[in-house]
């Protein structure tokens, strides 16, 4: 492949993204912000009940790359590169949303009852879903608005 096919060339320079652009890489900073508060929690939830720190710093350190690397995806889908928005649907919207909803569906289907949980939760179960809720809250409209109409024409303009 020559250097050109390989490297998406960007939007027009100057040219801010459309609201539906916009929106999309809001929502996914959104996402990110809330896996950053889920890791802090998890991480003080875990040392506090006699966890190793090593590995949780660990697990924190590759949290942090894979934060960082999003970021950068993000930034790289504002300036109109198409491998980028193709690579958060795919890797964020698809692989990222089954990593968030593995563990509640599978904790519901050894029979849990979300009610109970909900009735009995303490503050720490109560953020946890907030939380949670509100990163794949934050995937499922990054991904809608990145495929907007308006997004549509800009990756197309940008190609």
């Amino acid at each position: 492949m020559s250097e050109r096919t390989m490297v998406a060339p960007t939007a027009s320079p100057g040219h801010k993204p459309p609201s539906a652009v916009q929106a999309s890489a809001a929502w996914w900073v959104t996402a990110v912000a809330a896996g950053v508060v889920e890791t802090i929690g998890t991480v003080a939830v875990l040392a506090n009940d006699g966890e190793a720190i090593g590995p949780l710093l660990a697990g924190v350190g590759v949290r942090a790359v894979v934060y960082t690397v999003v970021l950068l995806v993000v930034a790289a889908f504002w300036r109109g590169r198409r491998w980028a928005r193709i690579a958060l649907g795919l890797g964020l919207g698809v692989v990222g949303m089954l990593s968030l909803v593995a563990d509640p569906i599978s904790w519901l289907a050894d029979g849990n009852s979300l009610g109970d949980a909900l009735g009995s939760a303490d503050l720490q179960l109560a953020l946890v879903i907030a939380i949670r809720t509100l990163h794949v809250v934050a995937v499922v409209m990054a991904c809608v608005l990145m495929f907007r109409p308006a997004a549509n024409r800009y990756f197309r303009r940008a190609g």
